[in-house]
């Protein structure tokens, strides 16, 4: 099922709010498009014979492609749409399970917490914990994602 949220401001977040992304399925076109950007053309990811010969069996897809897919799902959602400022990093991140070509991903958001910043007025931290799974519950990435997201006065 598709979800699709209105944007969000500082003050709209909510600690403990959480928020549900659409589905994606992984292409080779995703594989191809990562390895061409980020110049990694590990076998791992582009031989398919080699990668046969692995633990996987199989080819896998990049550890920062999976992390990119899981800031995408937090894009699309909407919530931060014109109202991010920055992405400010990560506490910590975790890849626990490879993805392949023809997995469904989805992601689920949680909002950790919620903080005014004392040198800023247009803007205050949000940061978001996140678990992105494929089709059979298997979790790929877990992390937390920090923003700085304008304020309504900002905007007015």
């Amino acid at each position: 099922m598709a979800y699709s949220y209105e944007p969000h401001y500082f003050e709209d977040f909510t600690v403990g709010t959480e928020f549900e992304s659409v589905g994606r399925t992984v292409t080779e076109a995703d594989f191809v498009m990562h390895s061409a950007l980020s110049g990694d053309w590990t076998e791992l990811h582009t031989n398919k014979e080699y990668a046969e010969d692995t633990q996987f069996g199989q080819r896998i897809a990049h550890g920062p492609m999976t992390f990119v897919q899981a800031t995408g799902f937090v894009y699309r959602s909407g919530i931060v749409e014109r109202t991010a400022i920055a992405f400010l990093g990560m506490n910590y991140m975790d890849l626990p399970a490879p993805v392949f070509v023809g997995d469904t991903i989805t992601q689920e958001m949680v909002v950790t917490e919620q903080k005014e910043l004392s040198s800023r007025d247009d803007a205050g931290l949000v940061v978001i914990d996140c678990t992105t799974t494929k089709q059979d519950g298997t979790v790929v990435l877990e992390g937390d994602m920090k923003f700085l997201v304008k304020t309504r006065a900002a905007d007015e």
